[in-house]
């Protein structure tokens, strides 16, 4: 069966920040799948993809990219599938232009739009295994132990103070 969450990205460089997201699926036990997929230099894989997720299997798609960042709208205008952007930090303009394009989508073609870098990868897998979760008690569960560990690591006072 085909992994339920596809994570695409524009080129290898992206990994770094993309990771992220794998990881963290891989810590709640969602699988996935990661593929390199560019808007620009790989459109007719970008078509092929997109056109065929939601027969392969894919319930949910996080595309990350950086500069231009069309990979997530375009994706967007090829699926029915929910798509969750993160914009990857570029080095001319630190993901601020990445951000610009993934949130100004035309209305009708929807892209869900995380942070810049690191947390919005880490945040685009919990929302895509938050969507999931709403058919799935176990991975459901698996969240809240996630959340639950995340709120427990936080102290309530800091240390050294009286």
């Amino acid at each position: 069966m085909t992994a339920p969450i596809a994570i695409i990205m524009g080129s290898q460089s992206d990994w770094e920040t993309m990771r992220h997201a794998a990881e963290t699926l891989a810590a709640l036990g969602v699988a996935c799948e990661t593929r390199i997929v560019s808007a620009h230099r790989t459109p007719d894989r970008l078509y092929a993809f997109a056109k065929g997720a939601k027969a392969a299997g894919h319930k949910v798609i996080i595309a990350g990219a950086g500069g231009a960042a069309h990979l997530p709208g375009m994706t967007a205008a090829l699926t029915e599938l929910p798509v969750f952007g993160v914009p990857v930090e570029s080095k001319a303009l630190s993901g601020v232009d990445s951000l610009y394009s993934i949130v100004q989508m035309p209305a009708g073609v929807p892209v869900g739009t995380l942070a810049i870098g690191k947390a919005g990868a880490i945040n685009a897998a919990l929302l895509a295994a938050s969507v999931l979760a709403l058919n799935d008690p176990a991975l459901s569960g698996r969240l809240a132990a996630w959340r639950k560990q995340q709120t427990d690591a936080i102290s309530e006072h800091p240390e050294g103070a009286a």
